[in-house]
């Protein structure tokens, strides 16, 4: 079976997927385009807003990188706990001179904390200053793109060239591990925004590329597992369609190859009655018969090598078929077979497997005493959607010597073309078979 994981359709499916996966991942970034994600710091609400208060002090910095602004006596507090994330980024000393908004502290009897620099030493201090805002639909869209292309490059690796017959646990972990290289290399260039220029640039350019980016790593660690989870997913599902589509194909082949088995039973006992039939008539030296019986014969042998392959025929064609090959007996049997066909217009365009009535008029004839006092009279014709072949019952002293896979070849032939079985109504008086026709294909 050909592999199809390179089709295009498939690649677009697999960019879709990564598409979605880089939006999940970034969803942080589109919800920034809807909100300012800087300016000055505004209470939770009113109650705490009404608690917030500006007070000076001198900084006091703590070797640990946390500090305190140490209030005089003249404010409404003693002192403001300032955290070393809040301080980092600004160049201040111990001996500064602060003025600063505090809120109260989250628990009882706590420290304030530091809201927003309001001065330094005297100086209006702006935020603006220190931190560049950088282009948040710039930022958010080569976010994007990266972790689309990062997931994208680990769906292609991890289906490229699996089916059901290289498929395995081994190989399938072998191609995780260089996924995880792959993120590895990816890690290094994730790009984050340098909040002092505002410019995106890739981790290892930034000052602090020694430092554990935990975010970016979180992000890599998602995209490479959503990834490993969908390229499981869509193999096992990618090995199931395969599995079932040879299965179709090898049923179909099956099936062909139990036709044609059935179809070669039954073209040597057509074969050789109509052998027979040729040399009685060549003995009786009746060349007109014989010229004759030859044309029908050829009719009947081209109908056989034409239809041989082809599973269906029409009714009317089929008919065609009877009158050659039941003309063959017509003169073996003179006036003493006979074949009474009754068909309903809207029915000639009906399929049934092609050869089907043959055997039926060789069982007739068979099996069946044929005399001038008891001629046998074989009735073919429609009844409901059915085609229904019968014939009197008038056994032979002794029996004649059959294989007895004419009927269940022509069962068999009929379920395997159609799905549904033939009738067989055997009675003291009549024996009758009902087939199915089938309505006509447009």
């Amino acid at each position: 079976m050909k592999n199809t994981h390179n089709k295009p359709s498939n690649v677009i499916s697999l960019l879709l997927v990564a598409a979605a996966i880089s939006l999940i991942v970034n969803f942080s970034h589109l919800l920034l385009l809807a909100v300012d994600e800087f300016g000055s710091w505004k209470p939770e609400n009113e109650e705490v807003a009404a608690k917030i208060v500006e007070v000076s002090g001198r900084l006091s910095l703590n070797p640990d990188g946390y500090a305190y602004l140490v209030c005089g006596e003249a404010e409404a507090i003693d002192s403001v706990y300032m955290s070393y994330w809040s301080l980092r980024n600004i160049e201040v000393k111990s001996g500064d001179s602060l003025l600063v908004k505090a809120r109260p502290a989250s628990r009882e009897g706590g420290h304030y904390r530091m809201a927003e620099i309001m001065e330094i030493n005297g100086e209006t201090f702006d935020y603006a200053k220190v931190f560049t805002r950088p282009n948040k639909i710039l930022d958010s869209a080569v976010q994007i793109i990266f972790y689309l292309v990062m997931s994208l490059m680990i769906l292609l690796l991890l289906t490229y060239h699996i089916d059901r017959r290289n498929f395995s646990f081994a190989l399938v972990t072998q191609r995780s591990l260089w996924c995880l290289l792959l993120v590895t290399g990816f890690y290094f260039l994730a790009p984050v925004s340098n909040r002092f220029t505002g410019e995106i640039v890739p981790v290892f350019a930034t000052k602090e590329s020694w430092r554990i980016d935990y975010m970016v790593i979180l992000k890599c660690s998602f995209t490479f597992a959503v990834s490993v989870l969908y390229s499981y997913i869509y193999t096992l599902i990618y090995q199931r369609q395969s599995i079932l589509l040879e299965n179709e194909q090898l049923k179909s082949e099956n099936l062909t190859t139990r036709y044609d088995m059935l179809v070669s039973q039954i073209n040597p006992h057509f074969f050789f009655n109509s052998l027979n039939s040729l040399s009685t008539l060549v003995r009786e030296n009746d060349t007109q018969k014989a010229l004759t019986y030859i044309d029908q014969l050829s009719y009947t042998f081209r109908y056989v090598l034409q239809n041989s392959q082809n599973m269906e025929v029409p009714l009317k064609e089929e008919l065609q078929f009877v009158e050659a090959y039941g003309f063959q007996f017509k003169i073996r049997y003179a006036d003493k077979l006979f074949f009474d066909i009754d068909i309903d217009e809207q029915y000639l365009d009906y399929t049934l497997p092609s050869l089907s009535l043959q055997p039926l008029i060789d069982n007739a004839v068979k099996h069946n005493s044929i005399t001038s006092r008891r001629p046998m009279h074989v009735s073919i014709r429609t009844e409901e959607g059915y085609l229904v072949v019968s014939n009197p019952k008038s056994p032979l002293v002794e029996p004649a010597q059959g294989t007895g896979i004419g009927l269940k070849n022509l069962d068999s032939r009929w379920e395997l073309i159609t799905g549904k079985n033939i009738e067989i109504i055997d009675t003291e008086e009549t024996f009758s078979v009902k087939l199915p026709l089938q309505k006509p294909r447009n």
